[in-house]
């Protein structure tokens, strides 16, 4: 065996344990990463890789978008539009049996499209929804389950920060990524809506009808929402027409979110400030993961680990289609044991050659599109998959009563939901290429 390939090897092995002892991701990957260069390539040409590295790979205009949405999320999630939307969705589905439940999943997926990240959009309307949902004597199952499950809607809905990392792991063009994600998030939207009818029409006592509202009430909920559909139309609607680029659009987003929280008078300059400083936060420790992880792929680079995984499915005589879902029943595992943005870091530059070897009859960049769209929702399955569920673990601290292994079983439908719409996309990859074919045409 190669010993460049031997410690390519060691060094993986050794990077799962360090996650496996709860060392961050970001520090795991860098301890990694620098170790493996060091060993493979000398420490000289480490220390002239990092005099280089860390201004090369931040310097990055995309990455620049990153901070952008991110406090377009803090804002939003300060300026009182979770609530807003919830109440506006609750007038239009919550009469219904099971639309309180119906209405917690779209305001999810409203938010999500301000917000970008699942675990703040499961937190942000945990707190608004849960206490309706018990007010109208909700089965804890469904109640936080369908919480859990609706949180993973802000990963995919544009604009999101994970698919932004993809885009910019792969190479793929951020905007038709925003586009590809369009269609795949409104089904996901639909079968949650359909899976809560089902739900409660097999279990009537467990989602019962909430209240119909009176004309005024209806009305002012519905114009309510109106800054959001606004925002998220100016924002996507504008890069998909070409009148801005992704970072420019997530600045006007954030001026607008900014715009509607201080005309409601829900956000101050105390309030301004805990929000730049959570970016701040958050935005430190996505390019810490960013330069750990590129460090590691240079090492495994260097030590042939990628170039080896891609030559061996190639040459295992599997089926393409075959050799795709075991790398996808694998992202599931992950999501399971890491948060979404360090998986996609962490495996897609593994996972994208053994792809990119793959025949599925069409191009290098619709393979990009649609392979990320099927890793991100997986992503999104592992959020709300047993025994590590970020998202379950998010709203149980909310929900402190409910035992976790019922919000497990209560995101059960919603977990079988998202494999049908896996399926989908597989059997039908225009649903995620025909909107940026569009843009292109």
């Amino acid at each position: 065996m190669d010993p460049h390939f031997l410690t390519g090897l060691i060094g993986l092995f050794a990077l799962v344990a360090l996650i496996a002892i709860r060392v961050p991701i970001a520090h795991a990957m860098l301890l990694v990463g620098a170790s493996g260069i060091a060993i493979l390539s000398g420490p000289g040409i480490l220390l002239s890789q990092l005099k280089t590295l860390v201004y090369s790979q931040f310097s990055i205009y995309d990455l620049s978008v990153l901070p952008m949405f991110v406090l377009m999320g803090n804002i939003a999630a300060r300026a009182g539009l979770s609530r807003d939307l919830f109440r506006g969705a609750n007038a239009w589905l919550g009469w219904m049996r099971g639309g309180v439940a119906m209405s917690a999943v779209a305001a999810c997926a409203g938010f999500g499209a301000v917000c970008g990240s699942s675990l703040a959009t499961a937190s942000t309307m945990g707190q608004i929804a849960l206490p309706e949902l018990r007010r109208y004597r909700y089965s804890p199952q469904l109640a936080t389950g369908t919480l859990a499950a609706g949180g993973v809607l802000g990963i995919l809905i544009p604009p999101s920060v994970v698919l932004v990392v993809y885009a910019i792991v792969v190479e793929a063009s951020i905007v038709q990524m925003f586009m590809a994600a369009f269609i795949p998030g409104l089904i996901a939207v639909v079968m949650f809506l359909l899976t809560i009818a089902i739900y409660v029409r097999v279990k009537p006592d467990a989602g019962p009808p909430g209240d119909r509202v009176g004309r005024e009430e209806f009305i002012a909920a519905t114009i309510g929402v109106g800054p959001v559909l606004l925002i998220f139309g100016v924002v996507i609607g504008g890069i998909y027409f070409g009148l801005f680029n992704p970072t420019p659009a997530a600045a006007v987003g954030v001026f607008m979110v900014s715009v509607v929280a201080f005309a409601r008078r829900t956000m101050n300059l105390a309030g301004m400030r805990a929000a730049l400083l959570d970016t701040a936060k958050t935005a430190g420790m996505i390019y810490l993961i960013l330069l750990g992880a590129q460090l590691l792929n240079i090492f495994m680079a260097r030590g042939g680990v990628p170039q080896a995984a891609a030559a061996m499915m190639a040459n295992s005589g599997l089926p393409p289609l075959v050799v795709l879902v075991l790398l996808l029943v694998a992202l599931i595992v992950l999501g399971c044991l890491m948060d979404s943005l360090s998986m996609i870091l962490l495996a897609i530059p593994f996972f994208w050659p053994v792809v990119a070897e793959l025949d599925f009859g069409m191009s290098p960049n619709d393979l990009k599109i649609w392979f990320g769209i099927l890793a991100l929702i997986v992503v999104e399955l592992g959020l709300i998959t047993p025994p590590v569920g970020m998202n379950v673990f998010v709203i149980n601290s909310l929900a402190r009563d409910v035992p976790m292994m019922q919000t497990f079983i209560g995101v059960l439908p919603f977990f079988f939901a998202e494999l049908l719409r896996v399926t989908i996309l597989i059997a039908f990859p225009v649903l995620s290429l025909w909107l940026p074919k569009l843009l292109i045409g």
